[in-house]
């Protein structure tokens, strides 16, 4: 699969997970993919797993907020934010791709925290 095709097939998965449409979202993974959670420690084998897991969600995202998809070849990053009953998760997913499916993806989560005053004079806020 070439580079433009994966990343419509990216495009396509971040839409599906935008709208909550399950079976899209996970049309992407390959039946024997992995997703790892360093944070918690947690690994997922396997696409049905990994959707049940999501399906399953107490705390459904209510938004996603890409600010941008990056890679070539095998290996493609996406930055975004995601919402949380409120709760903005600054979040990086990591996918490495096989004949044209994910066959692992590292999230990686991150809550917003304040900037402290001692660094005002070298840094600007983002927008």
């Amino acid at each position: 699969m070439n580079e433009a095709a994966l990343r419509e097939a990216l495009d396509a998965h971040w839409r599906a997970s935008a709208a909550g449409d399950l079976d899209a979202e996970h049309a992407i993974y390959a039946d024997d993919a992995i997703c790892d959670y360093p944070q918690s420690g947690e690994r997922i084998h396997g696409r049905a797993n990994l959707q049940a897991l999501r399906g399953h969600h107490p705390g459904k995202p209510s938004g996603f907020d890409i600010r941008r998809i990056q890679g070539n070849g095998n290996l493609w990053i996406t930055e975004y934010t995601i919402s949380y009953q409120g709760r903005i998760a600054y979040t990086i997913s990591v996918m490495e791709f096989r004949d044209g499916k994910v066959v692992h993806e590292t999230q990686y989560f991150a809550d917003p925290f304040e900037a402290p005053d001692w660094r005002r004079q070298w840094v600007e806020p983002m927008t």
